[in-house]
């Protein structure tokens, strides 16, 4: 498999992947720019201007914007994380200009109006509010705050209902400034195209992309904080994340950490989900996953729970863990979970959209791209000494964090960080 990958001379690069037997095309706009960049004053800015590229520009009101996908039978969309941003589309290969130039509209000529930056601050201010009613979805985000306080990678994608509500037109133009940099930027493209024709109009339509000469903070790793924060809310269930200190983006035991982690809390066939939901019946939602970013990680365990079974989850929890430093794990578990990565792994890219996502964000966070035959290789190569290292690594109780969310009762009648120390 060969990778297309350009450089334009205002340092915008290009990557892409041709597959002609499929009849769609996927384009995304990455931007390196997310919550990590943003500080406690403008928190929230790099979301909000995701949503106002929508808004409407120069030539199109919002509107226009929506019914032009629309109408193709098109999908377009936008997502923040913390270290990225990223504008896409998906659409039919014939209709590809279309894509291109509803993208270009939104990127380059977005208008920014007061009208709309206002009328948009509702519209986040109710998406914070559905969040804060998803205690299932917020605990994530509490334990971030928790573990990595005082340093922007801790902080909410989506921002406070301060810092959105004093955000000013300005600011977001600034924000712009020193983040939508030419060398900040990737654009990845996946599916049925010709080479030649099709470089060319995304050269042209981004070659005189302003530079903005501006340096920015790179986002200065956290310090890990070793902390248990509960958030009290009148909650059925508890909700209970448990984070340590992980591995960073880009890291020779990415997938020694992937492999443990299916086998630990990340399948329906890990230890965690077989032991307390289908042996004990105790949650309905257990699980575990890596999270992984330049410079540091976090590994968390998430469950959901009656009040009254608080302690005897945790206790299955820690008994898992030990049992996971004591004997490490089996060969057949190491096996099955390398054929169940590589499966999921490999499903994931039957889609240009999927394919445009893994090598947009690969370019964009690692500089450089890893093909299939390279990631089923590194997969393959996981040794029982890789996971011994990553469990070792991983579980330790002095770089543990702990959310909670649920009822003040509770944590009286159940003593929650004692049974989590």
């Amino acid at each position: 498999m060969v990778f297309i990958k350009e450089h334009l001379e205002n340092g915008i690069r290009i990557v892409a992947e041709e597959i002609k037997y499929v009849n769609s095309i996927s384009i995304g706009i990455w931007v390196k720019t997310g919550s990590r960049y943003e500080n406690i004053s403008n928190n929230g800015v790099s979301h909000f201007i995701e949503h106002m590229l929508f808004k409407g520009t120069k030539n199109r009101t919002a509107k226009d914007i929506a019914s032009s996908i629309d109408k193709i039978g098109g999908q377009l969309n936008a997502f923040t994380s913390k270290e990225c941003t990223c504008f896409y589309a998906k659409v039919l290969d014939s209709h590809f200009d279309i894509a291109l130039e509803i993208l270009c509209d939104m990127f380059l000529n977005s208008c920014f109006s007061e009208k709309e930056i206002e009328k948009e601050k509702g519209v986040v201010l109710e998406e914070i509010s559905m969040y804060e009613d998803s205690p299932e979805d917020l605990v994530h985000d509490i334990l971030t705050q928790t573990v990595w306080a005082n340093n922007p990678l801790g902080m909410s994608i989506l921002g406070t209902e301060d810092t959105l509500s004093n955000l000013t037109r300005k600011d977001i133009i600034d924000y712009l400034k020193n983040n939508y940099t030419s060398k900040n930027i990737v654009i990845s493209l996946v599916g049925n195209f010709d080479k030649d024709s099709t470089l060319k109009k995304i050269s042209n339509a981004f070659n005189e992309y302003n530079t903005y000469d501006t340096k920015r903070e790179n986002g200065l790793s956290p310090r890990f904080i070793s902390k248990n924060t509960h958030k009290y809310k009148e909650t059925e269930q508890v909700h209970i994340c448990i984070g340590y200190e992980g591995i960073e983006l880009g890291s020779k035991y990415t997938y020694p950490l992937l492999v443990m982690n299916n086998i630990f809390g990340g399948s329906m066939s890990s230890r965690l989900f077989q032991k307390i939901r289908e042996e004990r019946g105790l949650a309905y939602s257990v699980f575990s996953y890596p999270s992984s970013y330049i410079g540091c990680g976090l590994f968390s365990i998430y469950a959901g729970m009656k009040p009254s079974q608080v302690e005897t989850v945790l206790s299955i929890i820690d008994n898992e863990i030990n049992e996971l430093r004591n004997n490490s794990i089996t060969s057949q578990e190491l096996y099955d979970s390398k054929e169940q990565l590589k499966g999921s792994y490999i499903l994931g890219l039957e889609s240009t959209s999927g394919r445009m996502i893994s090598i947009g964000k690969s370019e964009l966070l690692l500089d450089r791209i890893y093909s299939p035959k390279e990631i089923i290789k590194l997969i393959d190569l996981v040794t029982i000494d890789d996971i011994r290292y990553v469990i070792n690594n991983i579980f330790d109780d002095n770089n543990k964090g702990t959310a909670i969310i649920g009822p003040e009762s509770a944590n009286a009648e159940n003593n929650f960080f004692t049974s989590i120390k």
